[in-house]
């Protein structure tokens, strides 16, 4: 009888620690795991008007990542995680009260944009006529935990701070550098088709308190009309991050040889900008576009020279050959 009880306690408890395995192999916790994927050809996700054939040779690759719920026993276990995912909070992926769900429409609204502002840019750097009227400067987001929750809201755009225009990403960096923590600025706001006057007051920047910021996560907001057409299919990817690479490929496409037979690896947040840019804290002139959070798989154009016209002038380089 002792014998028949002390299987049955071993056999209950090795049922117990097996559904307790299953739940934390199973079960999502509330944060993310970014797990990057390989490169991938632009080309074919690219289609220019009258393009000019390659040689089939080389090519732009764009790198994305898979954004998703960490389960419970990669969140306490980090080697049962994919190679080089990175755990992020939730915080950090969404603002309060924003579902995942929402942060992937916003994410494909990014994408959206950031396509039609790589063709701009791609195409004025092969000396097409683009036109470009830059309306603002819009609001993607705005941290909950700030004064500007309460005054701003994503798809406001901003077109002056404290009387000076602010139509462009730069302008604005601009006004409020001239602003200290605490600060009220008298913002002009496009919004829903009307223009409002509303009163912000600045924060302090996490980790540097002598520097003024409002709180909100912005891009260039502009009306371009492009003189080929183009068209990009990237499937479910979203966000910005994708148009650098949509840059050089319409580029090349346009009869300019940007890979040079290599394999090109390149990621990186492109703006509309007037030929004003910033890597970091360092401002260079990228044939009129602003690039920003450049990331490379693999660097490599030291050794060999020759870099893209759109890559050029960075402070990190956010082209890498592989």
């Amino acid at each position: 009888m002792r014998g028949s009880t002390s299987r049955w306690l071993a056999l209950s408890g090795a049922a117990l620690l097996a559904a307790v395995l299953f739940l934390l192999a199973t079960l999502p916790s509330g944060d993310y795991l970014f797990v990057p994927n390989g490169a991938h050809p632009v080309a074919a996700k690219v289609e220019v008007e009258g393009k000019v054939a390659d040689d089939g040779s080389g090519g732009i690759y764009y790198v994305d990542v898979t954004v998703r719920k960490v389960r419970w026993l990669e969140q306490l276990l980090p080697f049962l995680r994919p190679d080089g995912a990175s755990l992020v909070p939730a915080h950090a992926v969404t603002e309060p009260g924003e579902s995942f769900k929402d942060r992937i429409a916003e994410a494909r609204v990014e994408m959206d944009r950031s396509e039609r502002v790589a063709a701009a840019v791609a195409m004025r750097a092969a000396g097409l006529d683009v036109q470009t009227s830059p309306r603002g400067v819009l609001v993607e987001a705005v941290a909950a935990d700030t004064p500007a929750a309460d005054v701003l809201s994503s798809g406001d755009s901003i077109v002056a701070m404290d009387g000076a225009g602010t139509t462009t990403v730069a302008q604005l960096l601009a006004a409020t550098k001239r602003l200290e923590p605490g600060d009220r600025a008298s913002l002009r706001i496009r919004r829903d088709g009307k223009v409002i006057e509303r009163t912000v007051r600045t924060i302090a920047a996490p980790g540097d308190e002598t520097r003024a910021i409002i709180g909100i996560r912005v891009s260039q907001d502009a009306k371009i009309r492009l003189p080929v057409a183009v068209d990009i299919d990237l499937g479910d990817v979203g966000g910005p991050s994708a148009g650098l690479p949509f840059a050089l490929q319409i580029y090349q496409e346009l009869g300019h040889d940007v890979d040079r037979g290599r394999r090109i690896a390149a990621t990186g947040e492109i703006e509309l900008d007037g030929g004003s840019g910033r890597s970091g804290d360092q401002a260079e002139d990228v044939r009129g576009a602003l690039v920003r959070r450049g990331r490379v798989p693999r660097p490599g154009w030291g050794k060999r020279g020759h870099r893209p016209p759109l890559c050029r002038g960075l402070a990190r380089d956010p082209c890498g050959e592989f």
